[in-house]
């Protein structure tokens, strides 16, 4: 494997030390991440609609990542990549510092979520940049791999140390969270032996709207939607409602996340076989049953079945988002070069994240307000019309799916 991965990078580049910097920061991400919404339920008690407002200012960086970059522009992708890594640090410190206060714990977040959002920016250009040519896409699944395999590994450190210390011991968050500032820390020093001076994506740093994108922009608005129903109330749900335990939302995670790196090649065939247009429609009909049974499922089923039943519905809708590449597929068959096709996307990101801070806010007062059931259900509605706007879509641009020729 690392024969492969070395005859993928150019010798002269600093590949090893930015793949290190990404497996190290990754472990660190996983104790964060399979912690968090414990620790924001359990310690900071935040309720639904604190939760809603604790991912309004979290992405809020990702919304504004376009004019970040801009505003760092004068810099290499190396120097920005460590700009980002020093935010994560400071963000990831402040996590594990404050005391459990709403408004203090947020803003931690926020901070490394900045620092997060700016180092995402340029991990792409990196792997491109450092690619052999000809060899850009490997590079690109070797640096999503690396980062996987670090955060399965801070998933499991959770599940094993939970199923050490049982459940009557007062959960650690704060250790965890310690380590995760030790090892971002870690991953940053690393960061600083990465050299190159390596020029950033112009299309990272600006917007591209033409008209006959308008569809993907939409799809993108549904899409950005009921993804962000499950990403930040999927687990918030199991918690709140049924009592999950940090150890089964780590497990659930490193669940997800496993069937997503297996599956995904097994998606991008499906969508050149049978065309994009029909994955784009398909995926949210299904989304429509697992809508149903995450909202009713403690309705129809004992709790301890209901909860199966939402933890096997949260890892579908995992796997059914990866349809969300049939829309770049979209883009790349009606776009005229490489080019427009990069800057689309990008802007289709930042179109993205302006849906996903509203929806974060709106969704927690649904369910605060109206019930978790009122809450899928408007999603499964967004699906549903994700569904139909899709099959709007003309198909028969430059590319041909196999179901075509």
């Amino acid at each position: 494997m690392f024969k492969k991965i070395k005859e993928t990078f150019r010798k002269d580049s600093s590949w090893k030390m930015f793949l290190l910097s990404i497996l190290v920061t990754g472990i660190g991400y996983g104790l964060y991440k399979g912690l968090l919404d414990n620790y924001l339920s359990e310690a900071v008690q935040l309720g639904e609609f604190d939760r809603g407002i604790a991912e309004f200012f979290r992405e809020i960086p990702g919304l504004l990542l376009i004019f970040i970059l801009m505003a760092l522009s004068m810099y290499s992708a190396e120097r920005i990549y460590k700009i980002g890594a020093v935010i994560m640090l400071c963000g990831m410190v402040m996590v594990s510092a404050v005391p459990a206060n709403k408004v203090l714990v947020i803003l931690a977040m926020s901070v490394y979520s900045l620092g997060e959002h700016i180092q995402l920016g340029m991990k792409s250009t990196l792997s491109l940049e450092y690619s052999v040519t000809g060899q850009g896409g490997k590079a690109l699944g070797y640096q999503n791999s690396t980062s996987n395999i670090g955060t399965l590994f801070g998933y499991a450190v959770i599940i094993g140390v939970f199923a050490l210390i049982g459940r009557e011991t007062e959960k650690p968050f704060r250790p965890f969270f310690m380590a995760a500032s030790v090892l971002i820390g870690a991953g940053m020093l690393i960061t600083f032996r990465i050299r190159g001076n390596s020029a950033t994506d112009k299309n990272n740093r600006r917007f591209y709207f033409r008209k006959k994108f308008t569809k993907y922009y939409m799809l993108e608005v549904f899409y950005g939607a009921r993804k962000q129903v499950f990403f930040t109330f999927g687990p918030y749900a199991l918690i709140r409602v049924y009592g999950a335990t940090p150890e089964v939302i780590s497990l659930l995670f490193a669940v997800s996340a496993i069937c997503c790196y297996f599956l995904s090649p097994v998606v991008g065939s499906i969508i050149d076989r049978i065309g994009y247009k029909k994955v784009m429609v398909a995926d949210t009909l299904i989304l429509v049953i697992v809508c149903f049974f995450y909202g009713f499922a403690k309705d129809i089923f004992p709790m301890g079945v209901a909860m199966v039943v939402c933890c096997v519905n949260y890892v579908l809708d995992s796997i059914i988002s990866l349809a969300s590449m049939a829309s770049n597929v979209y883009v790349q068959d009606i776009s005229d070069s490489p080019e427009e096709t990069r800057a689309t996307i990008s802007t289709g990101i930042s179109v993205n994240h302006l849906i996903t801070v509203f929806i974060a806010l709106f969704g927690g007062w649904v369910w605060q307000a109206l019930g978790i059931e009122t809450l899928f259900i408007l999603s499964a509605i967004l699906g549903l019309c994700n569904s139909a706007y899709a099959a709007t879509i003309r198909t028969g641009g430059k590319c041909r799916t196999a179901a075509d020729k």
